[in-house]
């Protein structure tokens, strides 16, 4: 970890698949991408939704009726990307765009493929370029691109007149669509990350320093006396500031428990393990760890446990019984 002023920091990168199945609506929306079709839905009133929903937003009323629009629209307002980031569409600048597909009366978002943002107005009209090979996923469409004139910026505002006229563009009115095509698709895996740049703050600066040393350190409070690991700078029942420092361990007890029995992906860990909050020995708050070394069917509450260090950690890799007798409840029953 580089360090700055005292304090650690280090990249951090939450990222897992997001799996969810698709509705008819949905469906239909996501497999008409994959054959070139751009569908959307008719509310109660007439509107057209693209992207679709399953329910009105306005009313929460059910909506299935499907229509397709145009693949061309308008740019109804844009932000420009200086330097595009991974998985995004475009690997070059590119502007990101709100985009109202001729035929419907909401805006799709997603990127335009522009020289630079001079060439990039609200008002210019773009249209729809397919990606080579589709799946059914809205990076079917690849980009959007500049094509024919742009409109004036009223024309743009214009709402609530017939779709053949709002934009003076003469494009045909939505067509009624069944939604059915061969091989729907019926889900979708959505990769999600966030990367973050995390600072722990002083207290827990010392604390991972501590532990790249195979020292646990906590810190007590002035004002409750208790030691809190692992320390936050402040403690939790008071509120009040800590600094102090103390030792603790590094030997403790297993105060609850539970059994895992789902193997979680790129964690190479045999099912069944057991996952304990360990009270440390000094500590009034105890920490999660892993028990090993033992039949997950032996782990009880009391169990005496000490810490296995892996090579170049600078955390315990797993806490494994002692030998000693368990410790009797009245020890750890006020950190359950």
């Amino acid at each position: 970890m580089p360090e700055t002023t005292g304090t650690l920091t280090a990249p951090l990168t939450l990222e897992f698949p997001f799996t969810r199945s698709l509705g008819p609506v949905q469906s239909a929306f996501l497999t008409g991408l994959r054959e070139r079709v751009l569908l959307g839905v008719v509310t109660g009133d007439g509107r057209v939704l693209v992207p679709p929903v399953e329910y009105d937003p306005v009313t929460a009323e059910e909506i299935r009726d499907l229509v397709e629009v145009a693949p061309t629209g308008t740019v109804t307002t844009w932000a420009w990307q200086p330097a595009p980031r991974p998985g995004q569409p475009l690997d070059r600048p590119f502007a990101w765009v709100l985009v109202r597909l001729d035929g419907a009366d909401t805006a799709l978002l997603h990127a335009l493929d522009a020289p630079g943002p001079d060439a990039v107005r609200t008002g210019m009209r773009v249209r729809v370029r397919w990606a080579e090979r589709r799946t059914g996923a809205i990076t079917d469409i690849a980009c959007f691109e500049p094509y024919g004139q742009s409109l004036g910026d009223a024309a743009v505002r214009s709402e609530g007149a017939p779709h053949d006229t709002v934009r003076g563009t003469g494009a045909p009115v939505p067509v009624p669509h069944d939604g059915v095509f061969p091989d729907p698709v019926t889900g979708i895996v959505a990769p999600a990350r966030l990367d973050y740049t995390y600072t722990p703050g002083r207290a827990q600066t010392r604390y991972l320093t501590a532990l790249a040393e195979h020292r646990t350190v906590g810190e007590r409070c002035p004002s409750c006396r208790k030691v809190c690991v692992p320390p936050r700078g402040a403690c939790p029942t008071c509120g009040v500031p800590t600094d102090e420092q103390v030792e603790i361990g590094p030997r403790g007890t297993v105060t609850t428990y539970c059994v895992v029995n789902i193997k979680a992906r790129n964690l190479d860990i045999e099912v069944p393990y057991v996952y304990a909050h360990i009270a440390l020995d000094g500590a009034d708050l105890a920490l999660h760890g892993r028990v090993a070394g033992i039949p997950h069917d032996q782990v009880r509450m009391g169990l005496r446990v000490e810490p296995v260090w892996a090579p170049g950690e600078r955390h315990p890799d797993h806490y494994r019984p002692t030998g000693e007798p368990d410790a009797d409840y009245d020890t750890y029953k006020e950190l359950l």
